[in-house]
């Protein structure tokens, strides 16, 4: 338990990145997974209505949105703000 402790010490996040994780771990997680739906709703809609090339662009934010909610699920269980807060 000691060993694991000091390893995540001597590998804990930078100024910036806590100041995200603070900023990001206010939100609730299924706000990510609400984004994502949003963005592949609009993608749909903007398909049907023949804006190919925005639908496109807007439904490439689905993904990135879960991985943000991925990373703040694991930043609330087992991130930095552990050590710092």
């Amino acid at each position: 338990m000691a060993y694991a402790t000091m390893e995540r010490q001597q590998h804990s996040e930078g100024a910036v990145a806590r100041a995200i994780e603070d900023q990001t771990a206010k939100l609730p997680s299924d706000a990510f997974l609400w984004m994502a739906v949003g963005a592949m709703a609009t993608s749909a809609t903007l398909q049907v209505m023949g804006q190919r090339h925005v639908s496109l662009f807007i439904g490439q934010w689905a993904p990135t949105f879960l991985i943000f909610g991925l990373y703040n699920k694991l930043v609330k269980q087992l991130g930095s703000d552990r050590i710092h807060n």
